[in-house]
């Protein structure tokens, strides 16, 4: 548990910016999404079990099981079965910036995974595989742009989609000591 002091809250808020701005350049809408989430959506995907004790779990006072959101896949992909009729609405690339909650056992990295945190996600929706790598293209291009616009030299490298899933996965790194 962590609060952000009025410099450092500056410092987020310009960071955000450039997110942002380079999110938007890249074909991205801002939205955004509930962070109290219905259990049935995790467990009609399956992920409730997958994120396992990691996932912050209550009840409602009418006794409905809740969780607080570590990422926005379900609520997302519900969101988009629900507004989007055919494939002429395609691609959708849709993000936000926002808390998320995950109750990993206690890191020893400072602020690099604990259990809140802010994230932003961005999720594609596309018509087929060519238009999904297209909108992957952009999103690495995009990422490069940050921490470009950052003074930040970064390296791509694969990563492992985890319990998240998907074809390709990369995460941008910064060389330290």
């Amino acid at each position: 548990v962590y609060s952000i002091l009025p410099l450092g809250w500056r410092a987020v808020h310009k960071i955000e910016g450039i997110i942002r701005s380079e999110m938007d350049a890249a074909g991205g809408q801002e939205l955004h999404m509930p962070v109290l989430q219905p259990a049935e959506l995790w467990e009609e995907s399956g992920r409730k079990a997958a994120f396992g004790d990691n996932l912050f779990t209550l009840e409602d006072r009418r006794g409905r099981p809740m969780v607080l959101g570590p990422t926005h896949e379900e609520v997302i992909t519900l969101l988009v079965r629900q507004n989007v009729a055919s494939y002429r609405d395609l691609p959708q690339m849709l993000y936000q910036i926002q808390t998320k909650f995950r109750d990993e056992p206690r890191p020893r990295g400072g602020l690099l995974r604990v259990r809140e945190f802010d994230m932003k996600d961005l999720y594609s929706f596309d018509a087929n595989e060519d238009g999904l790598e297209e909108s992957y293209q952009k999103m690495l291009r995009a990422y490069a742009n940050i921490f470009d616009r950052c003074a930040l030299p970064s390296l791509r490298v694969e990563a492992d989609s985890g319990a998240i899933g998907g074809k390709d996965s990369h995460e941008f790194i910064l060389e330290a000591e």
